[in-house]
């Protein structure tokens, strides 16, 4: 039972669902889609809660996060303990509705509010509903406030997922203190390795166990900022996680953008993270103002790392370099 694979599903649906609501504003054929997708959305959010209707959730409440859960021949279900991005994309699956644009798709605030009216059980797994936030905007979301805050807790904390140079995919916790499981005998571990992998696996460099990796920090981001169209500047979390200071959900993902284009601009030295120590690259005139579009990054020097040209989504940084307009602009 994948934490990720079902968040990503959720976000899935809540993305088609806001697809069709643009297109029902045109069409209001579209405002039957959009409702089978918010359903969708809440269906999954309760598997998520109750596996194979044994009660058992993914969402674990002493450590505070998500974890995947391995099903067993003879019924068992093991949680699969690894702090790993696994754990935070159910972050992404969010998205907030304005009451004007709910005003012009009739249809599917109708059923909408019925189907949470009569189904309080799914009702409550979906965040604030029936609180409107800053311009009477509705959340959807996959997490109520205090299971954000808790993943936020452990993501903005410098000794697990936050580096100077974006979110790594791995806790740094297992550097020192690998995850172990034992399968039949063999003993199978996860440690943090920050760059290239110790294992021939996946090819040798499809590494999730340490880098930062461009479109999973660019999506949370992107919910940080959705989440912030709810709440406002009102609600403020830690960063980093241990510091004391409180800032906004925005000031958050602004903070996580400079970071990642940090890799890529000159530091006070002149130096570009992205080329590591590598003379040729960071001093050549010839060299030194060519980026390369690496696949992934160093966790803890922002180095570039795999292919040399994937521009299929590090690329992305064009867009955080790009100013953001405000929604109150």
């Amino acid at each position: 039972n994948q934490a990720d694979g079902t968040a990503w599903m959720a976000m899935y649906c809540l993305n088609l669902m806001r697809i069709a609501l643009e297109l029902a504003r045109h069409n209001h054929v579209y405002e039957d889609v959009a409702t089978k997708f918010f359903e969708h959305f809440l269906y999954i959010a309760e598997a998520m809660t109750n596996i194979g209707d044994q009660g058992i959730g993914l969402w674990d409440e002493a450590d505070q996060f998500f974890y995947d859960e391995l099903n067993l021949a003879d019924g068992a279900i093991i949680p699969l303990k690894v702090r790993s991005m696994v754990g935070l994309i159910p972050l992404f699956a969010v998205e907030t509705l304005d009451s004007d644009h709910l005003e012009q798709v009739p249809q599917f605030r109708e059923r909408l509010e019925w189907f949470l009216n009569y189904r309080p059980d799914l009702a409550a797994l979906v965040s604030r509903w029936h609180e409107s936030g800053l311009g009477e905007r509705r959340l959807l979301s996959l997490l109520r406030g205090h299971r954000m805050k808790a993943l936020l807790r452990r993501m903005l904390d410098r000794t697990e997922f936050l580096s100077d140079y974006g979110v790594r995919a791995l806790s740094k916790h297992h550097e020192q203190i690998p995850y172990e499981f034992d399968c039949a005998g063999q003993r199978l571990v996860v440690k943090y390795q920050p760059a290239e992998s110790d294992s021939g696996l996946f090819g040798g460099n499809s590494n999730w166990r340490g880098p930062i990796w461009f479109p999973v920090n660019y999506l949370i981001i992107e919910s940080l900022q959705r989440f912030h169209h709810y709440y406002g500047d009102d609600f403020k979390i830690e960063y980093p996680t241990g510091s004391g200071a409180l800032v906004t959900i925005e000031n958050v993902a602004e903070e996580l953008t400079r970071r990642l284009t940090r890799i890529f601009l000159r530091d006070a030295q002149g130096r570009r993270p992205v080329f590591g120590d590598h003379p040729k690259l960071q001093n050549d005139p010839h060299f030194r103002d060519h980026v390369l579009f690496y696949e992934y990054f160093h966790g803890d020097n922002g180095r570039g790392v795999g292919a040399a040209h994937q521009t299929g989504w590090t690329g992305l940084i064009a867009k955080l370099l790009q100013p953001r307009r405000r929604e109150s602009e």
